[in-house]
């Protein structure tokens, strides 16, 4: 039995070694379920419009359920000598009813075939990945309910800023993966397009019928051009673009959660089952799932681009150099299933130190340099001058090494005549939060809604 699709026009076997090189069986049989689902499809198909005889077409159907459910079970084997996955089913398919497999490939290419998997392939795992990032999501938004009045000092470039509350800064990443949900979402929307049909580049002699094709495979809409429909991997593009912003912010959220987790910061707890110990330090506890997570952005980012290089320059229609977009994808899609999990997890698990926040905000009064100088601000004075104002009174207590509200009142209206003893009032987180009011701010009330707006918004 000749094991190959194409092997008609040859006369000699392949170099072993570039045979072995070409083969992509090893990580396309990712797509098992999605190919024979795909064969299932256009062989319906091929019947309905009398293109191929009832009866090879149902020994066909029969054939492929069977091999469908092997694959579902885990224990579909892959011959040796297959090449990629569409020949181990077709070599599946012959040994189970003969000749008759022969007819399936009829109006299809390998082409065609395999973006169409590919599409398959992405649309479930788009799904999967929305539904995923939900669930960090709503892990997050319990993480910041339980403990929504806790305040930390705000930073920027990594130093102290203003006072915030901790759930407020929480939900930060919470708008941040909505906004990966709906870039995946996007890119799901550009892969319900199916291109069987295309056949290798011009389409078919034969009049088959598309359109019921795509409904028995759930696709809104089939693709207008062949050409374009073989050569397209801007949906792998979209994809692997969206999850490489996923790992952005995870890695932003991770080096957060490191640094709030330091001695120096000493804001919150990993959960022990994160993270491991160093073999010479007995008292180390090292955040390694956080790190792991944080590196794994990079990879990534390798996927995209290697994805991105490879596509450059390729002249229509397909050209081989696009089977690796499988590899780059695969790992993408892995990697990001593992982390929404990992991380939804060790969210779960995180104990906040309100007392040691607590500390961080009573030792820096710097922190509510700006409220001093609103308060100026609200008494009459230009907030330049304000400003300026309370640049020289930090510097000040800088140089004394004392702390801004030891200042005596008639020391602070030496500097501004504004200055009254309810200045000394600013001095405080609690009232420091609840004084913004603009709607978004770190303001307790504003919190509570959006953390209740999230609750309802995840349980739908």
């Amino acid at each position: 039995m000749n094991k190959k699709l194409w092997g008609g026009r040859f006369n000699s076997s392949q170099d072993e070694r570039f045979w072995k090189f070409q083969s992509s069986i090893d990580y396309d049989k990712e797509l098992a379920e999605y190919d024979v689902k795909g064969s299932i499809a256009h062989v319906k198909m091929l019947s309905k419009c009398k293109i191929i005889p009832y009866k090879p077409a149902q020994s066909i159907l029969k054939g492929l359920a069977k091999i469908l459910e092997s694959i579902k079970k885990g224990v579909f084997k892959i011959d040796k000598k297959a090449e990629d996955i569409h020949s181990a089913v077709y070599i599946a398919l012959k040994e189970k009813i003969g000749s008759a497999a022969d007819y399936m490939h009829t109006a299809r290419s390998r082409n065609d075939q395999v973006a169409l998997d590919m599409k398959m392939y992405a649309k479930d795992k788009v799904l999967l990945l929305m539904e995923l990032i939900a669930g960090l999501q709503s892990a997050l938004v319990s993480l910041a309910k339980k403990n929504v009045d806790i305040i930390i000092p705000g930073l920027t470039h990594i130093q102290h800023a203003m006072p915030v509350l901790l759930s407020h800064q929480i939900l930060a990443y919470v708008e941040m993966l909505e906004r990966d949900k709906a870039r995946l979402k996007d890119a799901g929307q550009r892969c319900d397009e199916m291109p069987l049909g295309a056949c290798a580049l011009a389409g078919t002699s034969f009049t088959i019928d598309r359109r019921y094709t795509a409904k028995l495979l759930r696709f809104s809409r089939i693709s207008q051009n062949s050409i374009d429909a073989v050569s397209d991997r801007d949906f792998v593009l979209d994809i692997a673009y969206a999850i490489s912003v996923f790992f952005m912010h995870l890695s932003r959220f991770c080096e957060d959660m490191v640094l709030f987790s330091t001695a120096e910061f000493g804001i919150l707890d990993i959960p022990e089952a994160f993270c491991t110990g160093s073999s010479i330090m007995p008292q180390k506890k090292n955040p390694d799932a956080l790190e792991l997570l944080r590196a794994s952005t990079a990879e990534s980012y390798a996927n995209l681009y290697s994805v991105m290089v490879m596509m450059k320059g390729l002249p229509l229609a397909y050209n081989r150099d696009m089977q690796l977009d499988k590899k780059a994808l695969f790992d993408s899609v892995k990697k990001a299933e593992d982390a929404l999990i990992i991380t939804a997890e060790l969210v779960k698990g995180i104990t906040l130190n309100k007392g040691y926040a607590l500390d961080r905000l009573e030792s820096d009064e710097s922190l509510f340099a700006l409220d001093m100088a609103d308060y100026l601000v609200k008494k009459g004075l230009a907030f330049k001058d304000a400003h300026d104002m309370v640049g020289k009174i930090v510097v000040h207590c800088l140089n004394k090494g004392i702390k801004i509200s030891s200042m005596p009142i008639n020391e602070l209206k030496q500097i501004s005549k504004k200055f009254d003893k309810d200045i000394y009032s600013v001095f405080n987180a609690k009232k420091s939060v609840i004084a913004k009011r603009s709607m978004g701010s770190t303001n307790p009330i504003l919190v509570r809604q959006q953390i209740d707006r999230w609750v309802k918004r995840l349980s739908n």
